[in-house]
């Protein structure tokens, strides 16, 4: 099965989607991830997305599509995956349309997680990093064990992510209304979309999207 998770940031596609996919046998593609890998590895691509998404904007959509298709062909996603940042664009919605569909393997479910900006702005500028290990924690609703330093590592202070300070939060969000938000349209008028309510309890969430998955 193939799902499509969609959401603005700091919804909780990345846990829920990562649940689910752990639990079917699924891949979890996350463009997220994939990027990030990318500028750990200090690689060109790596180094033009990270200019991007520090301003808050989003990666082009040839550099998307391409990443997509070669991790969608990988051995786990045979039996299916969870699409978790991807797509982005109504044209990465068709792209993803027409790769599938050379593969005979359409979209099964889209799944569109939603909540209001002002619970989304705290959980994303909640969010601190482990400079060594990028260990990742939330003075919400995980934080280290002294609310500082790395857990893993004792003497490393914890940083925040220049796109998860207050500001970029509110431009990441702007994007998303203007350039993602359109795809709710685009797959309810296909018939193939369901709402599910993020700002409630992880659980809750959880049990809403399986129910959705499985309809």
């Amino acid at each position: 099965m193939q799902v499509v998770l969609l959401g603005p940031p700091g919804v909780g596609k990345g846990t829920q989607g990562r649940r689910l996919a752990g639990e079917r046998g699924w891949a979890l593609v996350s463009t997220g991830d994939m990027l990030r890998d990318a500028i750990a590895k200090l690689t060109p691509l790596g180094d033009a997305a990270k200019k991007l998404m520090d301003k808050g904007l989003l990666v082009p959509d040839d550099v998307m599509i391409g990443l997509v298709r070669e991790r969608t062909l990988e051995p786990d996603a045979r039996e299916g995956f969870v699409l978790d940042g991807f797509p982005r664009t109504v044209p990465q919605a068709d792209a993803l349309d027409a790769i599938l569909r050379e593969r005979s393997r359409p979209v099964d479910r889209v799944v569109a997680l939603t909540a209001p900006d002002e619970e989304l702005v705290r959980r994303l500028s909640a969010r601190w990093e482990c400079p060594v290990c990028r260990r990742v924690y939330n003075t919400l609703s995980a934080p280290s064990k002294d609310g500082r330093h790395c857990d893993d590592h004792p003497e490393t202070e914890l940083i925040q992510r220049v796109d998860d300070t207050v500001q970029t939060v509110q431009r990441r969000l702007e994007v998303y209304r203007a350039q993602t938000a359109p795809l709710v349209d685009y797959y309810r008028v296909q018939g193939r979309l369901v709402e599910v309510n993020g700002a409630v309890s992880s659980e809750s969430v959880y049990g809403a999207l399986v129910a959705a998955v499985d309809c």
